[in-house]
């Protein structure tokens, strides 16, 4: 039987590409974003070439309803999802003083309450089936504090913790959660968060299609944990040995622009 998976933030970058992963592996699809225009468009492109079903849902889940909508219009609909992916995310460069509340809080409501509340609906069917996956993609951010990104950071070592705790808790179910940990990757996130200019961009970023691969791969493999990139791997591990402060002091040498 053909499985759904539902893709947020599916309009570009990483999520773009996991949709297309997933089509080509024959899964019918639901893409959520904020452009309606962007995902039609692409709907119908992955229709035609994959012959798979796709639904789309324009949806801005940083408003505080949007999960618990976007749920009951998938169950009205009798649309069972089989594999959660959490990709919508975006962050903000700056001192957290000089960034808007709205900002900081919007971030927090996207990259945290939306991923946790939307893990939560989705996972009560998973259990009664005994069968699913999520894939909650989060950032080597996770792994330091972030100067100058301070939220968004914060926010992503969030994603990792409670991926990995829900991994371990739903081992006996059957259910596999996997966390991705891209590095910079060439995505419109950058624009979004005013990166351009920093350090972190000019070090080099991945292609999305391949993160995207990588966290394909590690989600059936039913791995807690994909740091995509050989380098992002060393610099991940590496900052659990190294002083917090030291830590942190690179971290925010790499976010300053030049």
């Amino acid at each position: 039987m053909t499985s759904t998976a539902l893709i947020t933030g599916a309009s570009g970058g990483i999520g773009y590409e996991l949709a297309k992963l997933f089509a080509k592996d024959h899964h019918n699809l639901v893409l959520v974003a904020r452009s309606g225009s962007k995902l039609a468009q692409f709907a119908d492109e992955l229709q035609r070439q994959f012959g798979v079903s796709v639904k789309t849902i324009a949806l801005d889940l940083s408003g505080v309803p949007a999960p618990q909508f976007l749920f009951d219009q998938l169950q009205r609909e009798a649309i069972a999802v089989d594999i959660l992916v959490n990709n919508a995310a975006y962050g903000k460069h700056g001192e957290f003083v000089a960034i808007p509340l709205a900002e900081s809080l919007g971030q927090i409501q996207l990259n945290i309450t939306a991923l946790t509340q939307l893990s939560k609906l989705f996972l009560g069917p998973m259990v009664e089936r005994h069968a699913g996956r999520i894939l909650n993609v989060a950032s080597t951010a996770a792994f330091q504090p972030g100067p100058l990104m301070a939220v968004y950071y914060a926010t992503k070592a969030y994603v990792l913790s409670f991926s990995e705790a829900l991994a371990n808790e739903l081992k006996p179910s059957g259910i596999t959660v996997t966390c991705l940990c891209p590095g910079p990757t060439q995505t419109g996130f950058q624009e979004r968060a005013a990166l351009q200019g920093s350090r972190l961009v000019k070090l080099g970023m991945m292609n999305a299609k391949a993160v995207a691969l990588d966290g394909y791969r590690g989600m059936l493999a039913g791995k807690p944990v994909v740091i995509s990139g050989v380098r992002n791997w060393f610099v991940a591990e590496s900052v659990r040995f190294a002083p917090r402060r030291l830590v942190t002091a690179v971290s925010r040498k790499v976010a300053e622009k030049t």
